[in-house]
């Protein structure tokens, strides 16, 4: 069924294994959906055929290959831990793809390099987007991309073998400071553009929690530099009927599940 560009469809689950404790990953099938995505975009999922959780949950798209799609996900409570029990062969109740990506295209032609940020499981769609970033030709690219990873502690580190295997600098910061630089991602974020000879080549795509989000986009606007952000939000219905992940935005309120979760860092009033 297609709710205007979005679909509500029965995708069949082609796996869903566990990547380290907590945290797993889901292939789907569902062409239709695969080939219509876009880099930030979301899927809204019914966990189980009963009315418990009675709502959807919004996961965001993390990889496309083909006409399969694969979602990323952590173990935080009753719905993701009934979908961390699905087997392949199985069917899930899913609408999508949803909201409104990231603007890479138009960055590609006139930046040279990107840095992406990725808090805990804001690397989920982060990696879509390298992915397609990849695909372009960029013959004024002589500074290379870079992912900047951050977690609470080296076993939340997700995708950096799978980063590294698109040619993507890595590199990681945890809070414990138990893999890689100690401390805040957002300090090594502003460490690396401290020493970079020339920030008006570079451009910022980031998500994660709110206050990393927030940082970022001072770190942004200090040095200059243009920078996209992807908001994590509680969302009931995805489609923006409901109003319940209103963002407090420059030209008034907007629908994060509608209007974002993608949007310019200069764009958002924060608290």
């Amino acid at each position: 069924m297609a709710l205007g560009k979005k679909l509500q469809l029965r995708a069949k689950i082609l796996y869903n294994k566990q990547l380290k404790p907590g945290f797993w990953q889901m292939r789907l099938s569902a062409a239709q959906l695969s080939q219509a995505a876009l880099p930030g975009q979301f899927v809204n999922i019914k966990v189980s055929e009963g009315c418990e959780p009675l709502l959807r949950r919004p996961f965001s798209i993390h990889r496309v290959d083909g006409s399969a799609f694969e979602i990323l996900y952590e173990t935080v409570g009753p719905a993701t831990l009934i979908l961390s029990q699905k087997k392949a062969g199985e069917y899930l109740d899913i609408i999508g793809p949803l909201g409104n990506g990231f603007d890479y295209l138009s960055l590609v032609a006139r930046r040279s390099s990107f840095v992406l940020v990725a808090g805990g499981m804001g690397v989920a769609p982060l990696f879509f987007l390298a992915e397609k970033i990849r695909e372009i030709p960029n013959p004024k690219s002589q500074i290379p991309n870079s992912i900047l990873l951050g977690a609470k502690t080296k076993n939340q580190i997700l995708c950096e073998k799978e980063f590294k295997k698109l040619g993507w600098e890595v590199k990681v910061a945890t809070d414990d400071g138990s893999r890689g630089f100690k401390g805040k991602v957002t300090n090594l974020l502003q460490g690396i553009l401290r020493t970079t000879n020339d920030e008006r080549r570079t451009t910022i795509s980031a998500c994660g929690p709110k206050p990393m989000l927030a940082a970022v986009s001072l770190i942004a606007k200090q040095y200059k530099i243009p920078a996209q952000i992807s908001l994590e939000e509680h969302m009931s219905c995805g489609i923006g009927a409901c109003m319940g992940c209103i963002v407090r935005t420059k030209t008034g309120f907007k629908k994060v599940c509608d209007q974002g979760p993608v949007f310019r860092a200069d764009e958002i009033i924060w608290p």
